[in-house]
């Protein structure tokens, strides 16, 4: 009889790091749930490996390696980047006028998450 092999307990996040994805699955899925009614919802790969979601044509998010990206707009820039776990989108070393990036623990549960997916969709569906 053969010995059962030792299974090694891995996150999702060093998971998702070591296979060359540029996002964290478990986040792409919610969003997927979240956005499930929504008939102007593609999915897109865009720079450096994320997943973006454009909505009605407009890039709305984006989830990459550094957390969720949301497209806010200059005018709710700087009202976002005062909420905890808010940092300035970065393309290279220049600056994004309308988007910012959330850190995993200001969209840990699906409300908080939702709150973030509502403040993009409210901007794209401006333009």
């Amino acid at each position: 009889m053969r010995k059962p092999e030792k299974v090694a307990v891995v996150s999702h996040a060093l998971l998702w790091q070591h296979c060359g994805m540029g996002y964290d699955i478990e986040t792409v899925e919610r969003i997927r749930r979240l956005l499930s009614a929504r008939s102007d919802v593609v999915e897109k790969r865009i720079v450096g490996g994320a997943l973006g979601f454009m909505v009605g044509g407009h890039l709305c998010c984006a989830v990459s390696v550094r957390g969720l990206t949301v497209r806010v707009g200059a005018e709710g820039k700087a009202e976002a980047l005062g909420e905890p776990h808010v940092g300035r989108h970065l393309v290279g070393n220049r600056e994004t006028r309308a988007f910012v990036v959330v850190e995993p623990d200001g969209y840990r549960d699906d409300a908080a998450l939702a709150v973030w997916l509502e403040r993009g969709l409210r901007f794209v569906g401006s333009l």
